[in-house]
């Protein structure tokens, strides 16, 4: 699992630094293939229950989910990028949101928010806690900044398969769900809107939007549950405060 979150985390930088304004997402897509391809890997959601994409790569309103194409992106945009690899039978998977130039302030709020909201659940991925504790975490932050949680697709277990149990959803209530235990590897990954909660699955049966149609963010880690500190598996330097 180290190794193959490694390889996700590699890979995931790789494509964040070739998100640009005039460049396709469908260009992004396939450069995330030839990393991949370089990093001996393959992607982990090409073909996952037909999902046509290397990676995940969502604009603006678009939550998760979103497949690469012929739009291209725009100096203001923010790009979602979540990706998945297999390495040697193990499953990395990570994600980000990148913003493209000089964002809207309220905008760049969201994302710190949403990425804060990310590393102060791995706090809780403590053996002996409540998994509640854990995702009621991530939804006191976010709607104490004035945000919204997804509550339609959650994070999950991660191993062998892509997805696994437990569900790992960005909310809850403290004390409930299973008691984490070492060994256990989850992907925490928050989505979160700036307006309304709701969201809505667009005519290509996998692009997940914003009902309001304002701006979303994502940002995912895969970690292991220690008996000591939590190990964030999908590490990288790139964040938002570089």
């Amino acid at each position: 699992m180290r190794i193959a979150c490694n390889t996700a985390s590699v890979v995931l930088e790789r494509v964040c630094s070739i998100v640009r304004p005039g460049v396709t997402t469908r260009e992004v897509n396939q450069a995330a293939a030839d990393f991949m391809a370089g990093e001996a890997c393959r992607s982990a959601f090409l073909d996952y229950r037909g999902f046509p994409g290397h990676i995940c790569i969502s604009l603006n309103q678009e939550v998760v989910h979103g497949i690469g194409g012929p739009r291209r992106i725009q100096y203001g945009d923010i790009v979602k990028i979540d990706c998945g690899v297999i390495k040697d039978g193990w499953v990395g998977d990570t994600a980000t949101t990148v913003p493209v130039g000089v964002i809207d302030p309220r905008v760049m709020l969201l994302l710190e928010v949403t990425e804060n909201s990310l590393h102060l659940a791995i706090t809780y991925a403590l053996a002996g806690r409540r998994l509640g504790d854990l995702c009621a975490a991530i939804e006191d932050e976010i709607v104490a900044n004035g945000f919204s949680v997804v509550r339609e697709f959650v994070g999950h277990g991660v191993g062998r398969k892509l997805h696994e149990e437990p569900q790992v959803p960005n909310y809850g209530r403290p004390g409930t769900g299973p008691k984490l235990k070492p060994g256990m590897t989850i992907a925490i990954e928050p989505m979160v809107n700036m307006g309304g909660a709701a969201v809505r699955v667009l005519a290509d049966e996998w692009t997940v939007v914003t009902v309001d149609g304002k701006p979303s963010a994502h940002f995912e880690h895969t970690v292991l549950v220690t008996k000591g500190e939590p190990e964030i598996l999908t590490r990288r330097e790139r964040t938002l405060s570089k």
